[in-house]
């Protein structure tokens, strides 16, 4: 049963193949053999392969361990598809019916079922072990086997009982273990746990050589970026991970309303749901499925062309499973990155709640995470070396398919500062976190530090020439070049190690990339107060077309657009009424009912001045409150109190009346007729709807100011929400 001939003939016979890729042959040889076999292999290796086929020679069925019942419907899809009989392979799990679990046992019972796949939770019910004694088993095959490492980016509790539940079964089953990503930590692990130690170890190199590997700092820009990637590869199927259910929504409604055809996909859709969209993609209905870590694992789509990760990932062995999925054709493949310092500080709170151990081993992996994105040597010589593999950067294959070996960064000699750093650390015994090392430094203190009567040591303050971004960037550099370490033992705090005591014995030139990327904050500038970072000449004519327009239609001028809108034109320079209705404060409404003649006298100003403009302006936003807003538009116009409204959505009035006047400003009518009254008569309303329509400004201020106390400034914002509803919208 274990000659070449056997093998070869199943694998032309049934699967197609011609030739096996390396070292699938051997491997399969090992398994043929009855023998204890672990395989590394990277997404794309071919590894369903390497148990299916000896599965389908050997005698009695292979019982395959899975994580996900859509990698395991996927697998069985598949293996049937190879088959005349579907009995070949099943799935036996909960959410078969007693019918179909008897069909499923039945098939198996008369040899007829080749491969039979069970999660963990099925794999150790009593149930279950009792049939699965009755049945001759060739192999057991531990799919994603990295879930048993608690080291690993998607630990499974239950993946550690495997082996005892096997020994209930028949200890003496040979066992394959197989993953896509595992460091040597989880490799042993793994070995330890499936007490498979005497196996035969295959591994192949996890160097992609077609994916591109690019990092890019997340701004306030990040969403048109976005955007502009995915119009830029139009056609192309991508695959973008988010952390949260809710950003996953968000980048959906985001692309969907900029005409990309995408997908949502994670655990809070109903699985008919999840299951049509995952469809869709894999039937290219749609280009991008945006989703949770959830989607992906055992996805057999080859012609992935980009995988884009929107919040930082947990883990390096996540992401490069993840970033895997792109290029399995051999084709290109683009993985793109973006981080921020408040992703990684938004992951660290995360984790307080966590039990110290699962802190300890959390902490370290995002670390290495951090150590990528921040790094400047080759992506791809760092992520190899993570996973214990060497890779020469100057000869290796893939080496130019790297943003920081296309585009290197500029490097600055910080030896001086590395010894005070280093020396600091020693000083302070090894007892501090980053972020305590970082204010000690800056002169900085905290309740630690104080009860420590740290402002006393003569390191205090010492690297106040240098700003916190600085002293940040320069520890992850020398955590990346081994100079420093975090004590496992004691959660995050540093210590120098070997190399770096070497290095204060010998100090030598420590080069590091020149980043600014903490320095950069995410919050939007106010218009009114940027106003000086606009065409002031084009603002000059803007506002005498407000002017005229406003005398035309007997309207004040802040009616029709307000300063900040015209500000923003004067940066962005709209031509089209489509990039003028994405302009703060615009919105769809207005801009078809005012917008013609600014988006004509910008259209030739641009002309005549020969101005080059901004590429982002038709990217059209959902915006964080998009929600709030249909849930404020429906429920007025179904009359309801607004205090009910701000109540069910937990407002105080104030911001409720706040939200109400982003709506209106964005060109959106809102009717308070119905409910005005409540507080307001009509001899009041009256008085105020002459006010605003002879003001030449919608101030408040000035309006509470002209009243002098007659009204309050809940009553006047009231009324110029209905007052701009009416007459500008």
């Amino acid at each position: 049963m274990n000659n070449k001939k056997n093998i070869y003939d199943c694998l032309d016979k049934t699967f197609g193949f011609r030739a096996f890729k390396a070292p699938q042959e051997q491997i399969i040889m090992n398994i043929t053999n009855y023998k204890n076999t672990f395989v590394i292999m990277p997404t794309g290796g071919g590894k369903s392969l390497c148990y299916q086929l000896p599965a389908l020679i050997l005698e009695g069925t292979a019982v395959v361990i899975s994580p996900l019942i859509a990698l395991m419907k996927n697998q069985v899809d598949a293996i049937r598809g190879f088959s005349e009989e579907n009995s070949i392979a099943h799935v036996l799990n909960s959410s078969l019916s007693s019918d179909e679990i008897n069909q499923v046992k039945k098939d198996v019972l008369s040899k007829k079922t080749k491969l039979l796949y069970l999660a963990p939770e099925s794999f150790s019910k009593v149930t279950n072990i009792d049939f699965l004694k009755s049945i001759k088993i060739s192999f057991l095959a531990v799919d994603e086997a990295h879930c048993i490492s608690e080291w690993g980016h998607d630990f499974r509790p239950e993946y550690r009982n495997i082996k005892s539940v096997l020994n209930k079964i028949n200890d003496s089953i040979p066992i394959i273990a197989l993953t896509a990503t595992a460091t040597p930590k989880v490799q042993s692990d793994i070995l330890k746990n499936l007490d498979i130690t005497d196996s035969k170890i295959f591994k192949s190199s996890f160097n992609r050589p077609n994916l591109f590997y690019e990092v890019k700092l997340k701004t306030d820009k990040v969403d048109s970026d976005l955007v502009k990637f995915i119009k830029k590869n139009t056609g192309k199927s991508g695959i973008i991970y988010c952390l949260s259910r809710k950003k996953v929504e968000e980048v959906t409604q985001l692309l969907l309303l900029n005409n990309i055809k995408a997908v949502a996909y994670h655990a809070g859709l109903e699985s008919k749901v999840r299951n049509l969209n995952q469809d869709k993609f894999l039937m290219q209905d749609v280009d991008v499925v945006v989703a949770t870590i959830a989607f992906g694992m055992g996805i057999d789509k080859p012609d992935i062309r980009f995988v884009i990760h929107y919040d930082v990932p947990k883990s390096l062995e996540g992401y490069y499973q993840e970033t895997g999925r792109a290029g399995r054709d051999g084709g290109e493949g683009h993985c793109l990155a973006y981080y921020s310092y408040k992703d990684i500080e938004k992951l660290e709170k995360f984790l307080e709640s966590k039990s110290k151990s699962e802190k300890d081993i959390a902490s370290l992996l995002l670390e290495e995470v951090m150590a990528y994105c921040l790094t400047s040597i080759s992506r791809r010589k760092y992520l190899l070396n993570y996973f214990g593999e060497y890779f020469d950067s100057e000869k290796g294959e893939g080496r130019l398919l790297d943003d920081n070996m296309q585009n290197p960064k500029k490097l600055i000699d910080a030896k001086k500062n590395l010894i005070l750093l280093l020396n600091l650390i020693i000083d302070t015994k090894f007892i501090y976190k980053q972020k305590d090392i970082v204010n000690i430094l800056i002169g900085n203190t905290n309740a630690l530090l104080n009860s420590h009567n740290i402002s006393s040591n003569i390191n205090f303050g010492s690297g106040k020439s240098e700003d916190e971004v600085y002293w940040r960037s320069l520890i992850w550099h020398a955590r990346v070049e081994c100079y420093i370490s975090k004590k496992i033992e004691s959660f995050g705090s540093i210590k120098v190690t070997e190399k770096g005591d070497s290095f204060l014995l010998k100090p030598v030139e420590f080069l590091i990339s020149v980043n600014n990327e903490f320095n950069y904050t995410n919050q939007t500038k106010n218009l009114n107060q940027n106003a000086s970072s606009g065409d002031k000449n084009l603002m000059l004519l803007l506002k005498d077309l407000r002017k005229e327009i406003a005398k035309e239609n007997s309207i004040p001028p802040y009616v029709i657009f307000q300063e900040p809108s015209l500000i923003e034109m004067t940066i962005k320079y709209p031509i089209k009424i489509e990039e003028l209705s994405s302009i703060f404060g615009v919105g769809e409404g207005k801009a078809k009912k005012y917008g013609k003649d600014f988006v004509e006298l910008i259209s030739l100003y641009v002309e005549e001045n020969k101005i080059s403009r901004p590429d982002d302006l038709i990217i059209k936003s959902s915006g964080k409150n998009s929600s709030i807003k249909l849930y404020i538009i429906q429920s007025i116009d179904r009359n309801l109190p607004l205090d009910d409204i701000a109540d069910a959505k937990s407002m105080e009035i104030m911001d409720f009346i706040g939200e109400m006047e982003r709506i209106v400003y964005s060109g959106t009518k809102l009717d308070l007729s119905y409910c005005l009254e409540d507080y307001l008569d009509e001899d009041q309303q009256e008085e105020m709807y002459e006010y605003f329509i002879e003001s030449e400004s919608d101030n408040i201020d000035l309006a509470l100011e002209e009243f002098n106390g007659e009204y309050d400034e809940f009553e006047l914002r009231l009324y110029r929400i209905k007052f701009l509803s009416e007459v500008a919208n």
